[in-house]
């Protein structure tokens, strides 16, 4: 665990190798460092996704904006992804590698610099303060020593820094995708080309791990810092009035991302010291020499030979694409661009869902952030792990041709798919809040309106609408605030502050002589932690049975074609494709169709519009699953067709098989006479 420790006993072992074995000491060094960035990417990436719920409510922005920040890294992803595919291979890789890290980890810094630019937090409510004293948000019929506080901006307002801080952090995040370009494609071709093909494999196995495992770390350090408050350390623990489970809490999101950013920084460190090139594994100074005096004379002939073979597929590649008449092989063309139809649909279905998948856990089921994001990692990445690992092995146990692996992930995505309407099932009837869910008598009823909240109860009370303050009556009915509730009056402070006289609470029928209410919202029905283990175990079971198909179809899209050229291209587009018309767009129209399900839209300081703070649950749940299940239903049409391309293929390589002995018998009787 000593790094000084572990430099000097290395130095040790490098000065006792020889010099084969120092670049294999070398490769090893990289695999390590590589093992790392890996680890620090997808970690980051990870943390990312789950704050931002976080992020809606620092910066009072809506859903849809949610779906830029969260769009953004791919667009910075984009921006280079051509440059380092061409450049990178000819430029010294470790180096580019650890200019990468690097740029990671000030995006990561560039994300948490709105946490110190904003000041602290402050929590919507409707107490005031004025001067050296509170007002309370009270009914007070005819009050005229203290007002409520008015929906008017205050004239401070304009010194304040606003919500377009939350611009840092969608640069933050195309730096972070800029950063993480070179990582994958550059370290895989160095790993190729100075490793041994049998230890190859292995050494994809430890990257593919620690796709795993970054994940995995990103959300539990997420769970632990959505469970701190935001401005930890500067604020007293009874001074903050809201739990983990408040619309209004949030977390400290900052904390993480400079983890991130410092784990980032480290692992770009070790590459700064690599060389450019190393021996390959098993080969020696002497047979390194005598290939390359074999080589030279040729290697003028085949960069031309190369520049003309790239420039002639990319030629006829595009000109394919734009021309669909004139396609030299229309049946390989339309097995590419139906993939890549399934891929882009599947991934705009999976992307959405998953991008809001802490959101929907916390208004469904009234889950705190940081529960949300735990249960997620815990039930979900470690299945999906083992079922890549068990559907590669499958492959690799049973020798499964391309067709077959085709059959197999239609058919086994396609059982996943239908096991995905349990989840319909899996739901729970949060606590009813009146004006929005049900009247103030106890009547189930939806509004949009703020009208509703008034009533007979609280019409003379003068209260404002816009203000989310949620009280919980004993009647278990949550009240949009104290003052809507009709409370005349309070005792105790903080938390534990109660109010009393609650005329509203009475008008909904409830018969008691303490008619009260408390800071928060009702508890939802007693079945919701049921329900969410449901959701969660079915979330489980249909992750790890789709993790099953996905290595069958990924090697579907590799193996079709047997030219090296063609794979890489088909390869490259589908990677393009999917961030493009799926990784980008996907969170952006989700979070827009989001929006229109919300009900009570909070209020920033200075009076404008802030982040929602309750949902239409109904709406929304129909939503959440509902679209991605109509987008996934639609993708097993041209899966279908490709299962139709794919047997007509083989039944003609079959053919041309069992015809190849008779045309050879023809032959050498031909040659015989």
């Amino acid at each position: 665990n000593d790094l000084n420790a572990t430099v000097f006993y290395c130095q040790l072992l490098l000065r006792s190798c020889k010099k084969d074995t120092v670049y294999c000491l070398l490769l090893f060094v990289f695999l390590l460092a590589l093992v790392l960035a890996y680890v620090g990417k997808t970690m980051s990436g990870a943390y990312m996704n789950s704050l931002f719920t976080q992020l809606e409510r620092q910066f009072n922005i809506p859903a849809s904006l949610l779906g830029i920040m969260n769009g953004s890294f791919e667009i910075g992803n984009l921006l280079l992804i051509a440059f380092v595919s061409y450049f990178g291979a000819k430029l010294h890789r470790p180096r580019i590698i650890a200019l990468g890290c690097t740029t990671m980890s000030f995006g990561c810094l560039l994300i948490s610099i709105p946490h110190f630019l904003f000041g602290r937090y402050h929590i919507e409510s409707s107490i005031s303060q004025q001067e050296n004293f509170s007002v309370m948000p009270l009914c007070l019929v005819n009050h005229s020593l203290f007002s409520l506080p008015t929906e008017e901006p205050s004239t401070d307002c304009e010194k304040k820094p606003g919500s377009l801080l939350w611009i840092f952090v969608m640069v933050g995040n195309i730096v972070r995708g800029m950063g993480e370009t070179p990582i994958m494609p550059l370290g895989i071709s160095y790993l190729e080309d100075f490793a041994k093909a049998e230890n190859s494999p292995f050494y994809l196995g430890c990257l593919h791990t620690a796709t795993v495992v970054g994940p995995f770390l990103g959300l539990l350090l997420a769970s632990f810092c959505a469970e701190l408050f935001v401005d930890l350390g500067s604020v007293d623990a009874e001074d903050i009035t809201i739990t983990s489970t408040d619309a209004r809490w949030v977390g400290a999101w900052w904390l993480g991302m400079l983890i991130c950013a410092s784990l980032n920084l480290l692992a770009g460190i070790p590459f700064w010291f690599l060389p450019r090139s190393l021996l390959k594994e098993g080969e020696t100074n002497e047979s390194v020499e005598t290939s390359k005096k074999s080589v030279v004379p040729l290697q003028e002939n085949d960069k031309n030979e190369a520049k003309q073979t790239v420039y002639e597929i990319a030629k006829g590649k595009l000109y394919c694409i734009f021309f669909p008449s004139s396609f030299r092989s229309l049946r390989c063309e339309l097995f590419y661009m139906l993939f890549i139809c399934v891929t882009v649909i599947q991934f705009n279905a999976f992307n959405a869902m998953f991008s809001f998948m802490p959101k929907y856990v916390e208004q469904q089921f009234g889950k705190s952030a940081s529960d949300a994001i735990f249960l997620i990692g815990v039930y979900n990445l470690p299945v999906v792990c083992v079922g890549y690992f068990f559907g590669g092995l499958f492959m690799k146990k049973f020798k499964i041709n391309i067709y077959q692996a085709a059959k197999i992930a239609f058919w086994v995505s396609l059982l996943e798919y239908l096991l995905y309407f349990g989840t319909y099932w899996t739901i729970c009837d949060t606590s009813p809040v009146a004006g929005l869910t049900t009247s103030y008598e106890g009547i189930e009823q939806v509004s949009y309106a703020e009208s509703t909240l008034l009533a007979d109860c609280n019409r003379d009370c003068d209260c404002p609408f816009k203000i989310w303050d949620p009280v919980c009556g004993n009647n278990g009915i949550t009240y949009v605030s104290p003052c809507l509730a009709g409370c005349k009056s309070s005792r105790g402070a903080g938390k534990n502050m109660v109010f009393e006289n609650c005329t509203c609470v009475a008008a909904s029928g409830f018969s008691s002589q303490n008619i009260s209410a408390t800071l928060g919202r009702c508890d939802g029905e007693e079945n919701c932690e049921k329900m969410l283990h449901y959701f969660l175990i079915l979330s489980l079971v249909c992750s790890f049975i789709f993790s099953l198909a996905a290595m069958p179809g990924y090697m579907v899209l590799i193996r079709y074609s047997k030219m090296p050229e063609e794979k890489s291209f088909g390869v490259g587009i589908h990677g393009l494709a999917s961030r493009v018309l799926a990784g980008i767009p996907s969170p952006i129209y989700f979070g827009a169709l989001i929006d229109t399900t919300c009900l009570k839209w909070g209020t920033m300081t200075c009076g404008g519009e802030g982040a929602c703070r309750i949902y239409d649950i109904v709406t929304y749940r129909w939503l959440y699953l509902g679209l991605p299940a109509i987008l996934r239903g639609v993708s097993y049409i041209p899966s279908a067709v490709i299962l139709l391309i794919l047997r007509k293929k083989l039944k003609s390589e079959t053919q041309v098989l069992l015809n190849a002995p008779v045309e050879m018998q023809d032959k050498e009787q031909e040659a015989l006479k």
